[in-house]
C-alpha cells in the first residue's frame, strides 16, 4: 500500500487482506479494510507500565525441530509485528520489528474470544446470566438452529454439538462462509445469509451438546449475542463498560462489525500491544486492574484454571488437532499443560497472550504468519515464552 495511489497489484483488498504479503499491512490497518466500531477507553487515568528492561534476546530456546536458538531468532522466524514481556507487573521487553508503532492497533483474531468470555463472566457474576441455562432462554430465535438445547457453558467450553468446520483452507467450511456473511471476504454464494446472527440461525447440529471439545469460532459469536441480549447493550459498548475502560489502557480499541452493526465476537478486536499487555496482567492478577479494582470476578478466573471435572477428558477425545496432550479449554481460554497453570489467549496468524502466574510473567505477541495455522510457529512461540518465564522467575 505504497504510493498515491498504490499500484493495483500492491493494493490490499477484501479478497487478499488475510494472505501474505498483504496481511502484514492489513492487520495493522483493519479499519481501512472492513467496517469497525470503536471500543472506547473511557475517561479514566492511564495506568502506567513501570519499566525494568532486561536484555533477553540471546536467551536460548529449544525449538520444535530440535535446534536451540536465541529468542531473537524465534521472533524473526515467527513473523513478529509486536512483542511485549512483563514480569512482576513491570515491562521487561517491548519490540516492534516490522514497522508497527506503540500507538498502532493490530488485529487480535481469536484472542477476541477471551475478551468475550470475560464479558460473559462479569454478567454471570452480576446475576444477569446463568451459565448452565439454555441459550434459547435469552435468545429464543436460536430454537430453530442447532443451538437448541445448548447451554451457555457448552459454548464457553466449545462443547456444543453444532455442525461447524474450522478448516481455514476450505473455502466452503463454515468458518470461511461466516466471513462471507459478515463481510470479511467477497461473497461467492448469494444464498449465504447477510449478517452474523442470520448465519448462526442456519447452523445445524451433528452431535450432542456437552460432548467433546471441538474448536468452533461460532461459539464466541453466540455467546456475544446472548451477552448483548441480556444486557441490552451492543458488544463494543459492553467491552468498553465492563473491561476496556477499567484496565487503564492508553487507546481506544476497535472491533469489526457486519452490515447490521453486529460485532465479530470471535475474532474482530484490534488493540495496541501495550494495552493487550494490560489485559494479560489483569488475568495474571486474578481479574484485578492495576488500581486494585476487580474487573473480572476472581472466581471466574480461578474456575477457568480449575476446569470442570471432565474438561481434560473432553479435550483429550476432541476431534480438533490441539497437540496439547493433557491440556484443556475453559471459558474461551486455552490451558496447554496438565501440570503447569499456564493460560493462553490464541488467535490465528500468530496472536497470543501468555499468562504464567507461578512465574509472574505475561507475554504478548502480535504476528502476521503467512498461514492461518502453523504448529511449528505456534509451539516455537510457546517454547520461547516458557523459556523467558523460567529465566525471569
Amino acid at each position: 500500500m505504497q504510493g498515491f495511489p498504490p499500484p493495483p497489484d500492491q493494493r490490499v483488498t477484501l479478497a487478499n487482506w488475510q494472505t501474505p504479503p498483504f496481511n502484514r499491512w492489513a492487520f495493522q490497518h483493519v479499519r481501512e479494510v472492513v467496517p469497525t466500531a470503536r471500543v472506547p477507553r473511557g475517561h479514566g487515568p492511564v495506568f502506567p507500565l513501570s519499566e525494568a528492561s532486561r536484555r533477553l534476546d540471546d536467551l536460548p530456546v529449544h525449538r520444535v525441530d530440535g535446534r536451540v536458538t536465541p529468542v531473537s531468532d524465534v521472533l524473526a522466524d515467527t513473523y513478529t509485528d509486536g512483542f511485549l514481556l512483563m514480569h512482576a507487573g513491570r515491562l521487561v521487553s517491548e519490540q516492534y520489528p516490522e514497522g508497527m508503532r506503540p500507538d498502532s492497533t493490530h488485529l487480535l483474531m481469536s484472542v477476541t474470544k477471551s475478551f468475550v468470555g470475560c464479558v460473559a463472566g462479569v454478567l454471570v457474576d452480576r446475576g444477569l446470566l446463568d451459565q448452565h441455562a439454555a441459550m434459547t432462554a435469552y435468545v429464543p430465535e436460536l430454537s430453530v438452529s442447532g443451538y437448541a438445547g445448548a447451554t451457555l457453558r457448552d459454548s464457553l467450553d466449545m462443547r456444543t454439538g453444532i455442525a461447524f468446520s474450522e478448516d481455514y483452507l476450505d473455502p466452503d467450511a463454515e468458518v470461511r462462509v461466516l466471513e462471507e456473511a459478515i463481510g470479511w471476504r467477497p461473497r461467492r454464494n448469494p444464498d449465504v445469509p447477510v449478517g452474523m446472527y442470520d448465519y448462526l440461525l442456519v447452523l445445524g447440529r451433528n452431535g450432542e451438546h456437552g460432548g467433546p471439545f471441538s474448536y468452533r469460532s461460532c461459539e464466541a459469536d453466540v455467546i456475544g449475542w446472548v451477552c448483548e441480549r441480556v444486557s441490552g447493550t451492543p458488544m463494543p459498548d459492553l467491552l468498553s463498560d465492563l473491561l476496556w475502560s477499567r484496565l487503564g489502557v492508553e487507546y481506544d480499541a476497535d472491533i469489526t462489525v457486519d452490515t447490521a452493526g453486529a460485532a465479530m465476537h470471535d475474532g474482530g478486536m484490534c488493540s495496541t500491544l501495550r494495552d493487550l499487555g494490560r489485559f494479560g496482567q489483569m488475568l495474571l492478577d486474578d481479574g484485578r486492574a492495576a488500581d486494585g479494582a476487580q474487573v473480572v470476578p476472581a472466581w471466574w478466573v480461578e474456575d477457568a484454571y480449575t476446569g470442570a471435572p471432565d474438561s481434560r477428558n473432553a479435550f483429550a477425545v476432541s476431534p480438533t488437532d490441539t497437540r496439547m496432550p493433557g491440556g484443556m479449554y475453559r471459558s474461551q481460554f486455552w490451558f496447554p499443560y496438565p501440570d503447569r497453570a499456564v493460560l493462553l489467549c490464541l488467535g490465528i496468524h500468530g496472536q497470543i497472550v501468555y499468562v504464567n502466574p507461578a512465574a509472574g510473567t505475561v507475554g504478548v505477541k502480535l504476528s502476521s504468519w503467512p498461514s492461518a495455522q502453523d504448529a511449528t510457529l505456534m509451539f516455537d512461540t510457546l517454547a520461547m515464552f516458557d523459556a523467558l518465564a523460567a529465566h525471569l522467575s
